[in-house]
């Protein structure tokens, strides 16, 4: 088990990919902090643990990742319930878009910059403190997306933020390299999460098409490679974008080639 007597945090951990990310890590042998919006769902994810057989290995919280202070209590609950950190998964996020001439700022630009944004800048800044104070190495995985690095439908705040992201990843990776610390983030592209499963059959159709394997990932899949990560194997992927996009940004549309 590859993450075996490591503890971790993953925000946004009570559904789509981190509460895939939950799963995985706690095969892998990690202890997990489960925080979330929804406390009630954190600690259901929490009951679905143990009914699984890993009893133990993990616990809920309510985070709201806008606010610094309370990602702090979150690292520090992290510590108090497990006695260290070794891994913050900065996954929660929130989607959605408005044609930019029809933004209202307060609904359409605020609070994504606050949670896709500041949420992660909040988490990088708890956790590596943490470490720092520990004097322990750690891993801080980020969640960027593919609309971070090109433009996209109805995505200006979205793409904005995950942008951010990425350039959250490359200089902490520089400031914190260090104090042992290591930072990624990962690009995800069409998953099958509840944000993108809401939308029609026509237009989740689509959005397969848009990928090389012509199908959603699994929040699983993601998982998998988050875990990779976090473990000491990927010791030297560090201040990189890993993109998890099932070639999403590689080519713009199949075509139907002309016979020669």
């Amino acid at each position: 088990m590859r993450l075996e007597g490591k503890v971790a945090v993953i925000t946004g951990g009570a559904s789509g990919i981190g509460r895939a990310t939950v799963d995985k890590f706690v095969r892998e042998g990690a202890k997990v902090l489960i925080a979330d919006i929804s406390l009630e769902a954190a600690e259901r994810a929490v009951a679905e643990v143990d009914a699984a057989g890993h009893a133990g290995m993990t616990a809920a919280c309510r985070v709201d990742v806008s606010d610094f202070a309370e990602v702090e209590q979150m690292v520090a609950t992290a510590v108090s319930t497990f006695g260290k950190l070794d891994v913050i998964f900065n996954n929660a996020g929130i989607a959605g878009g408005t044609p930019l001439l029809d933004h209202d700022p307060a609904k359409d630009y605020v609070p994504m910059i606050r949670v896709d944004q500041d949420g992660v800048y909040y988490g990088i800044l708890a956790a590596a403190r943490q470490f720092r104070d520990q004097g322990t190495p750690g891993v801080i995985i980020n969640t960027s997306s593919i609309y971070g690095e090109q433009a996209a439908e109805l995505a200006f705040s979205y793409s904005a933020a995950k942008a951010a992201v990425i350039s959250f990843t490359r200089s902490a990776a520089y400031e914190l390299a260090e104090h042992g610390i290591r930072v990624v983030a990962i690009t995800p592209g069409r998953v099958g999460t509840a944000i993108i499963n809401q939308f029609s059959d026509e237009l989740k159709t689509v959005f397969a098409s848009e990928q090389l394997r012509n199908t959603m990932t699994q929040p699983s899949e993601i998982a998998d490679v988050v875990a990779f990560l976090a473990s000491d194997e990927a010791n030297v992927i560090n201040g990189t974008v890993v993109h998890v996009d099932d070639g999403y940004s590689v080519f713009k549309q199949r075509l139907d080639l002309p016979v020669f």
